[in-house]
């Protein structure tokens, strides 16, 4: 990896980031300390009580670090009321502030609590989204303009011994930054680097930095690039990874994962903080699942490599492969589902991976969550299938009968010594050590083939973004499926670990389609929807409704679990739609930066409406705002009525 693009320490060999330590209390971060797990209180922050015993359930969970609202200075003054009960309660958990637009309340935080998180897009900004053109003088006023108004902070935070984050959201970036810089994730970079640069200069280093995003591309790319461009300048802060806004359920931990499972994957991280729509405790082990796997991992069996292509790794650029049926070049990823270890498959089997059979009728219905392709081993099906799916059969059982629909696996041995295979499409199984100069040789001179490719090693996603690198470094254009297989894991780790592994090659443009293998993990149900969300949270190919919402604070002017929920009920048969759920204004437009739709709180009992960032209808009762929601959507032409869509069931 040239330094040109180095954002850790191998692409091969598993190892963490060396980051500076920081101290927040008793609980040093960075360095050779574990990665520490965190989450943020939902209560009012003047409610002493209420949110002391949320903080007790949080730690008994295995919260390390509480993070509370502070949205003005009456909250922050609480802060020394509720961090005493706690105190006198025997927990000593350092408290972390969470400050926007109110240095004051900063101030006041820094003298109370162990460690204040401040988001330089909100705190010496404002944001009306207005383009503005500077010149360099100009611009460099504007940073002096920012640095008398940070600078009290920085101060009163190394008098203090007060850590602090620096935490950039792509969704509220000031109209300073993406004036200059666009809405990108050097915008984001940048944003936080400006505020850096101004702890420096007063010697001060306890400092972690975040770049959040809803959207998980950009959040991993803006992370890699701040190692990147602290790399260039010496500096290795510690980093706070987490996606903003992730949801709730298995589309909000299937999110997390992708985006803070791939950061993870290459070593960077020092503390972890998953935003579910929840409460949240039901957070912390959902960070501590995703962050164990890597304990032990720096033992991993060492990964070949024979390529030093380099990869685009600060921003998406799809791995081009040729069209082989409906697998790869312009086709949205596939889903191959397993049936090996099934007893038999049957209409009911299928029932499970979102098709169904009407037996008046005779003939099948297709739902959103229909898998591409099935893999049935050596098994046999004696019914007529459904017209859009494949069957997937080992080679030696395919040959003799080659039935319609039916294609065969193909290890590399047998792919090397025979010519007799399917005219159309032929999955050719195998994992890093199958590659050779013979293989590729005979892949490039055929347009029937597609990889299913698989790994044995604990550190496996290293191992097959190898892989990818070979095949791109030979020009080869082979589509590829990633298969991992999963064993003897509950359902959530399940999702939580193939999100991780394929995720994070998905959004580096790699991959083609995905093949979960999960034996006792769960149901065909739950793996094959797990197959459809990771490609949705990975943006590679959209079957449902995202909802992009906050997992609440002290700040929210109604109940998000609730009013998500009923967001959802409405309009979850919308394919494709991004619709925003923010508690409040903090939250509100900036944060939801690429929803289609935006649901804000902006006062008890009241919500604003928006059209991407732009507020479409003011403080509607919240009774009938999703009504004027969805008359909204008939307006741009894009609600669907759920009795129009096609074999919906």
């Amino acid at each position: 990896m040239s330094e040109s693009i180095k954002y850790c320490e191998s692409l091969t060999q598993y190892q963490r980031l060396k980051t500076r330590v920081v101290h927040i209390g008793d609980i040093p971060l960075g360095g050779e300390y574990p990665i520490r797990v965190q989450s943020m209180t939902t209560t009012d922050s003047m409610d002493t009580q209420a949110t002391v015993e949320q903080s007790i359930r949080m730690i008994e969970a295995g919260c390390e670090y509480v993070r509370i609202t502070a949205p003005s200075i009456r909250e922050a003054r609480n802060l020394a009321e509720i961090k005493k009960e706690l105190r006198k309660q025997g927990y000593n958990t350092p408290l972390i502030a969470d400050i926007h637009f109110t240095p004051n309340a900063a101030l006041e935080a820094a003298r109370i609590v162990e460690k204040v998180r401040i988001n330089p897009g909100n705190f010496a900004d404002r944001k009306k989204f207005q383009d503005i053109e500077y010149t360099d003088q100009s611009y460099d006023e504007e940073l002096e303009r920012i640095h008398d108004r940070f600078s009290p902070l920085v101060k009163v935070c190394k008098e203090e011994g007060c850590a602090l984050r620096i935490g950039s959201n792509h969704g509220s970036l000031s109209d300073r930054i993406l004036s200059r810089y666009g809405d990108t994730p050097l915008g984001m970079v940048e944003s936080a680097m400006e505020f850096l640069r101004i702890c420096q200069s007063y010697n001060y280093h306890e400092i972690i930095l975040s770049m959040k995003s809803s959207n998980t591309r950009v959040m991993v790319q803006a992370y890699r690039l701040l190692v990147n461009k602290m790399s260039a300048e010496g500096l290795n802060y510690p980093l706070h990874l987490g996606v903003t806004e992730a949801g709730d359920g298995e589309d909000g931990r299937i999110k997390s994962a992708v985006g803070i499972g791939t950061l993870l994957e290459d070593g960077l991280g020092d503390t972890v903080r998953v935003s579910l729509t929840e409460e949240p405790e039901y957070e912390i082990p959902v960070a501590k699942a995703l962050v164990d796997r890597y304990t032990h991992r720096n033992g991993h069996e060492k990964i070949a490599v024979n390529s030093d292509f380099e990869l685009s790794h600060f921003e998406y650029q799809p791995h081009k492969t040729n069209s082989v049926l409906n697998i790869g070049g312009d086709n949205v990823p596939r889903v191959l589902v397993d049936l090996a270890l099934e007893p038999e498959v049957n209409p009911s089997t299928l029932s499970q991976l979102g098709y169904k059979y009407f037996e008046v009728e005779d003939k099948w219905g297709i739902g959103d969550f229909a898998c591409d392709y099935i893999f049935i081993n050596k098994m046999k099906i004696n019914f007529d299938l459904p017209g859009t799916l494949g069957v997937v059969q080992v080679y030696s059982v395919w040959k003799d009968e080659k039935l319609p629909q039916h294609y065969p696996q193909i290890n590399v041995s047998e792919y090397l010594e025979n010519d007799s295979f399917h005219s159309h499409l032929n999955f050719i199984y195998l994992t890093l050590s199958d590659l050779s100069e013979d293989l590729i040789k005979k892949l490039k001179c055929d347009q029937t083939a597609v990889l299913l490719i698989d790994t044995y090693n604990e550190h496996g996603m290293s191992e097959q973004r190898e892989i990818f690198r070979e095949l791109l470094a030979k020009s080869c254009s082979t589509p590829v499926i990633i298969g991992r297989y999963y064993c003897d894991l509950s359902v959530t780790n399940m999702r939580l670990y193939s999100a991780t592994d394929m995720g994070a090659l998905l959004i580096e443009g790699l991959g083609d389609g995905v093949f979960i293998a999960a034996e006792k993990c769960g149901t065909l149900k739950e793996v094959n929807q797990t197959a459809f969300g990771i490609l949705q949270a990975s943006r590679t190919r959209i079957s449902k409704t995202e909802y992009i919402s906050c997992p609440s604070c002290g700040r929210t002017l109604f109940d998000l679990q609730e009013t998500t929920a009923l967001v959802r009920e409405r309009t979850s048969h919308l394919k494709g739609v991004k619709i925003g759920i923010m508690g409040c204004i903090v939250n509100g437009p900036g944060e939801m930066a690429d929803a289609d739709y935006g649901y804000v709180g902006t006062g008890v009992g009241k919500i604003s409406l928006y059209r991407g960032q732009n507020v479409v209808q003011s403080n509607l009762p919240m009774e009938n705002a999703v009504d004027v929601l969805i008359d909204l959507m008939k307006e741009d032409g894009v609600w669907v009525e759920v009795q129009e869509l096609d074999a919906v069931f």
